[in-house]
């Protein structure tokens, strides 16, 4: 594997055209990469869903679900079946492993729908598959308002929906706020009477033409034909001409018995954008194209489409762009472009300042070319960019110039000694190979894992481990191939530069050279600029569309390099040669080392402090954390208020309530956009699975003022509101005030804020099959969440207070009469939604619309039940005579999971609040951490010890819920529960975290063994993971954080890859060391040597992790900066966690790691002198052992010891002469 150095050496001129290649290719893919704003995840999740207008929820439990859970139970690789029996619907959701063939289990949920169908009634619709993604939600909402007729909004809608449609880039763009067309046929029943025709005849013509009929085929000696007996209506003249009744000769129509009108459904939801009327187009793009660009194109599609308005109609309509998911992504993949460029800035300015210039070049130069081949990487795996993809390559800046800086500074070391710089830089890259290759494969052992992650969080986060594994592969190939060319060429270089340095310096004074170093360095800061944004010198903002754009960039950013090197060599002071002082010095740190080191006390007691440490933190931590939670919170940029109301409202009373709220968000300052909806219906937003209450009438989709548009607000409307009031937070809180003083309603808010968590953290879920018993069961469940102290806006799925009508047929008194279930059924039909007739396509459409049949508006109440009639022998007989009308309660819908009944109870935890326990009697008390804070008596017995105080969270108030839970006798008997949601994905996140971290433990155990064949310098270095852990709970102490399972413990799994890099360095110096002198002197040396790159290591990689941890993002193409953006907060919990943990790793290893060396040299030292103690008590002055150590005391000795060689001639001895050797034992 060494040779490959050597190879790459002798073939510079192949290598650089490598190099070349690799940067063309990386830049192509970079700019080429789809930019999103997630991570484009697959969820193994399929919905089956079976439409049955008029069906009741017992009933489709019963007929549609059943069936359906009995032939999908036994699909392969099934995890959770959860099914729904609603009113008028039967749905299923299946939940799959992730890695699942979806084509496969899509054929098998097709067959099985296939043999539950042939169970189903008549009258179900049929039966649709949906699967959900991350990726196909709305990118952008295209909205229409206007004051113009309906059917004119809608056709304007959908002559824009099909041209958006026609895009490439887009998957789908749906309708809502609309409402679908209808032929309704309205029944006038004075008509009915005067013809002699009962709504019972009406309801068989109807039926009996409503029907699609296989007629067969006809086979005889002339040949086989197919039969057809057509159905279907045309035009609306076939409805207005369908026979009902002959009287006499004449024939009665439908269209004498009724008005036909072309019109719309009846409304079940209204949509209002900003408090007008709308219809909105929700836009999808489709997987693999440009978010950014997407967005793009269909703006420029939508203005196209107002071009071809006449004037009349551009000025009654107007449409707008809201929830434009490019800007966040576009300032997501900003921000985080800065975030990079400062940490490679940060980096650079560490290295140049411990290096010199051009070491400090070529580590930069290991940057962005391993960013380029990770970029490569991608775009052939067809990973997209994603802010996990850019976090990845922050976290791999500092990591990714360790294996440069080891190679530059020990070839510059190898330099100034006297070689030159291609033999110094090739034996620094065959010296540092295996360390460099060891630690960087320690570091992709933490993060490979990662990629077994379960879950939507593993699905979240796999990019991370992806992006560090493709980075750090690249920064190997760049530290031991590309390096060893580049410096051995530049070192030639150098020299021509260092020549162009003396001329400077021989023809300008000292202060103009210093005063050209400024210009130089501006011309690397434009160049680099104009790689980015072409067009930066205009002072435009223009992301560089390909590598021509960015070409004169990178030729200025060239230039200014060598401009840079030629100015700072020639302003460089030489001094003048001081006298050679022969022998070895100690440096600071080697003494320190050396007195830590040189005696047997010292490493016990070093080693006992750090112990003491690691166990002091860990402790202060237990008693004095912020609590665990599951995902980072960040401020919300969006929202979604769900408007509770209870009882039968109808669809107006709905609206008004819905109206009040809607005006209330409009008026409250830091609110940009309201999409209002009441009844059903609403943007297809992603709520990372959460689901509104039950009870919700309505809701509005809220677009706060963006976050990086908000100063510029803020100065327009000083009086208004402020800076700081402009806050997600504070805006979502000063409406909810608002909102609060509304009687008669509740609401909720859901904050669509970047990550995979739920919406409420607890989640509790009773299953059972008893009905009572599960309605008992969750009533006391709800009653324990209302008097458990911390929770709020607690919700539970039982069902809602309200009535249903029920409509009893007495069915021998129908059948007396010749009536039957049937005809009472269709009879309702007729005041309740109409009945199907069929369907057309209108002339010039290209969908067809239903036909329904139905009273008029005023008759469409229960009472005409009593005024309808059957036609009887005996004549006209009421219905009333036959049917009973019950209210009965309300059930809208049936859950169940796995074959069960279930009923959920939820609930959110109240913010700031600590728990206060006393120790003795374990008595407790919830109060607000304020409060705690003023009470002075609480802080006195929290001191002292009587009084402990902790952070009320979710999983602290899981466990108390719990314990009354797992109470014998609190629950009945064949109920049982579990915590999902939240819960249980934090559940299985916290269980991986720790199997991941075990895992890459043992796999960097393998590898340090096989490296150092040592099992103690391999428990040794994994040591280092334990100080990194006690550096991560300083960090979140001083930081003031809460654990984040996800962003926390992926920090520090990450960082045992990181900080076990420090001790390999340490550790192989130490082994070559040891073999040409003592231990002792071993481990000093190698603290001295070793310290300067072990640091560089390690401010490099916190330099560039820096930023993140304090929220801070430079826009390096604009010019400003901003602080805790909302990007930002995702990072800081993680950044953290690293800066922290591998900082206060550090400086303990440097401590701990030469510590436990000499423990070791001294215990063996000890053990050795033991040994030879007993050896002289047992083996008497006389032995030759005994002689041995005398003489070895007796050198000791000699002040000053000398080996005299003798000048005498070496006599060989006579091969002849045998010396006589007496044969004690046999005398």
């Amino acid at each position: 594997m060494i040779k490959l150095v050597d190879i790459a050496a002798s073939r510079a001129r192949m290598v650089i055209a490598f190099i070349i290649l690799s940067l063309l290719a990386g830049g192509f893919a970079y700019v080429g990469l789809p930019k999103e704003g997630e991570p484009d995840i697959e969820i193994p999740v399929l919905f089956v869903s079976v439409p049955f207008p008029g069906i009741s929820a017992e009933d489709s439990e019963t007929l549609l679900v059943k069936p359906m859970e009995s032939e999908l139970v036994d699909l392969d690789g099934l995890k959770t079946m959860t099914a729904t029996a609603a009113e008028g619907y039967a749905g299923v959701a299946l939940e799959f492993e992730f890695g699942w063939d979806k084509t496969k289990i899509m054929a098998d949920v097709r067959d099985a729908m296939s043999n539950a169908e042939a169970q189903f009634p008549d009258g179900a619709d049929q039966y649709s598959i949906n699967e959900i993604n991350f990726s196909e939600f709305p990118i952008i909402i295209v909205n229409l308002t206007g004051d113009v007729p309906e059917r004119m909004l809608l056709q304007v809608a959908k002559d824009l929906q099909d041209r958006i449609e026609g895009i490439d880039a887009v998957l789908d763009a749906a309708l809502t706020g609309e409402r679908a067309e209808m032929l309704e046929v309205i029944i006038d029943p004075l008509r009915l009477e005067a013809y002699n025709v009962t709504a019972g005849e009406l309801i068989n013509v109807v039926n009996n033409n409503n029907l699609l009929i296989a007629a067969g085929e006809v086979d005889s000696p002339q040949g086989a034909f197919s039969v057809k007996i057509p159905s279907s209506f045309d035009n609306a003249l076939d409805v207005y001409g369908l026979p009902v009744k002959t009287n006499g000769d004449r024939v009665v129509t439908l269209g004498d018995l009724a008005d036909i009108r072309l019109t719309f459904e009846d409304r079940e939801s209204v949509a209002r954008f900003d408090g007008v009327n709308t219809v909105a187009l929700q836009v999808v793009k489709r997987r693999g194209f440009n978010l950014i660009d997407t967005s793009a194109l269909v703006r420029e599609a939508v203005a196209a489409e107002q071009a071809t308005w006449p004037d009349d109609l551009k000025a009654a309509i107007q449409v707008g762009t809201s929830n434009d998911q490019s800007r966040n992504v576009a300032s997501m993949v900003s921000q985080l472009e800065g975030s990079v460029l400062t940490a490679i800035a940060l980096v650079m300015i560490v290295v140049l300042a411990a290096l010199g210039t051009r070491p400090a070049l070529l580590v930069g130069f290991s940057i962005p070319t391993s960013f380029l081949l990770c970029f490569a990487l991608l775009a052939v795996m067809g990973i997209t960019i994603s802010n996990i993809v850019m976090f990845g390559l922050i976290l791999a800046v500092g990591m990714l110039v360790d294996g440069a800086i080891v190679v530059v500074e020990y070839a510059d070391k190898r330099i100034r000694e006297g070689v030159g710089p291609m033999h110094a830089y090739v034996e620094a890259a065959k010296r540092m190979f295996w360390p460099i290759v060891s630690s960087t494969a320690t570091t992709l052992c933490a993060f490979l894992p990662m990629l077994f992650w379960p879950g939507v969080p593993g699905q979240f986060m796999g990019m991370l481990p992806v992006t560090l594994i493709f980075v750090l592969s690249a920064s190997l190939i760049v530290a031991l191939i590309y390096l060893p060319v580049l410096g051995g060429v530049t070192g030639r270089m150098s020299r021509t530069f260092g020549r162009a340095s003396d001329g400077l310096r021989q023809i300008a004074p000292w202060w103009l050279r210093a005063a050209l170093v400024l210009p130089a360095i501006m011309m690397i800061f434009t160049g680099a600029m104009m790689t980015l944004n072409p067009a930066y010198l205009s002072g435009q903002a223009v992301q560089t569309d390909g590598f021509i754009a960015s070409l004169p960039g990178m030729i200025l950013f060239f230039l200014g390099a060598v401009a840079v090197s030629i100015t700072v060599g020639s302003i460089r002071i030489q001094r003048q040669a001081k006298r050679i002082k022969a022998g070895y010095r100690r440096s600071p740190f080697g003494w320190v080392i050396h007195t830590i080191t040189g005696n047997p006390v010292m490493p016990l007691v070093s080693i006992g402090a750090i112990i003491f440490i690691v166990i002091s933190v860990f402790g202060y931590f237990g008693e004095n954390n912020n609590g665990v939670e599951f995902f980072v919170e960040s401020e919300p940029e969006q929202a979604i208020v769900y408007v509770q109301a209870r009882g039968n409202l109808s669809l107006p009373e709905k609206d008004a309530l819905v109206m009040l709220a809607e005006q209330m968000a409009i008026d409250t300052p830091g609110v940009q956009t309201v999409f209002a909806f009441a009844g059903a219906g609403g943007l297809n937003q992603n709520t990372a699975g959460a689901s509104g209450p039950g009870d919700a009438i309505g809701q509005l989709q809220i677009e706060l003022i963006p976050w990086e548009d908000r100063p510029a607000y803020a100065r327009d409307h000083p009086d208004e509101i402020s800076l700081a009031e402009l806050d997600g937070d504070i805006v979502m809180a000063n409406l909810q005030a608002k909102l609060d003083t509304i009687p008669g309603i509740r609401t909720e808010t859901l904050n669509l804020s970047m990550g995979p968590g739920a919406a409420k953290p607890l989640h509790l879920r009773l299953t059972g099959n008893d009905w009572e018993q599960l309605l008992a069961a969750t009533g006391a469940a709800r009653t324990l969440f209302e008097d458990t102290p911390g929770l709020i806006v607690i919700e539970d799925s039982r069902p809602l207070p309200g009535i249903d009508w029920e409509i009893n047929v007495d069915v021998e008194k129908a059948g007396r009469y010749g009536a039957d279930v049937a005809t009472v059924g269709g009879m309702v039909q007729l005041i309740t939604r109409g009945i199907m007739l069929g369907s057309y396509t209108p002339d010039g459409g290209d969908e067809e619309i239903d036909i329904r049949v139905r009273l008029p508006e005023q008759d469409r109440v229960l009472s005409t039940l009593d005024s309808l009639r059957v036609r009887t022998q005996a004549g006209l007989v009421p219905l009333s005579n036959f049917i009973t009308r019950t209210p009965v309660p309300k059930l809208a819908q049936i859950n169940r999971i796995d074959q069960e009944r279930y009923f959920d109870v939820k609930a959110d935890v109240d913010s700031d609040l600590v728990k206060l326990t006393d120790p003795d009697s374990g008595d407790f008390r919830v109060t607000t951490a304020a409060a705690a804070e003023a009470d002075q008596s609480v802080q006195d017995q929290i001191a002292d010890g009587t009084l402990l105080q902790a952070v009320v969270n979710p999983n602290e108030r899981i466990a108390v819920l719990t314990q009354w839970l797992e109470t014998p006798g609190n629950l009945p008997a064949g109920i049982g529960f579990e915590w999902t949601g939240d819960a249980q994905e934090q559940e299985e996140s916290q269980e991986f975290l720790v199997s991941a971290f075990a895992g890459a433990l043992a796999l960097m155990f393998i590898i340090l063994l096989a490296q150092f064949n040592s099992f103690y310098n391999s428990v040794l270095v994994l040591l280092a993971v334990v100080l990194s852990t006690t550096g991560v709970l300083i960090g979140m102490l001083v930081m003031d954080q809460a654990f984040s399972i996800i962003m926390t413990g992926t920090g520090i799994v990450a960082l045992a890859g990181i900080v076990v890099n420090n001790n390999i360095v340490l550790i192989d110096t130490y082994q070559e060391y040891e073999k040409y002198m003592p231990r002792t002197e071993a481990i000093t040396r190698t603290a001295e040597d070793r310290i300067r790159p072990v640091l560089l290591t390690t401010i490099t990689t916190m330099a560039g992790l820096a930023p993140m941890m304090f929220g801070l993002s430079l826009d390096f193409i604009n010019g400003g900066y901003s602080i805790d953006s909302p990007t930002a907060l995702w990072w800081k919990q993680l950044a953290t966690a690293v800066v922290f943990g591998l900082g206060i790793a550090t400086v303990l290893t440097l401590v701990f790691t030469p510590s436990m060396l000499a423990l070791r040299v001294w215990v063996t030292t000890y053990a050795r002198w033991g040994g030879q103690a007993l050896a002289k008590l047992s083996l008497g002055r006389g032995s030759r052992a005994a002689q041995d150590w005398a003489l070895e005391r007796d050198a000791k000795r000699v002040r000053a010891p000398e080996i005299l060689w003798g000048e005498d001639p070496f006599t060989a001895p006579d091969p002849a002469v045998v010396p006589e050797t007496s044969l004690k034992a046999a005398e």
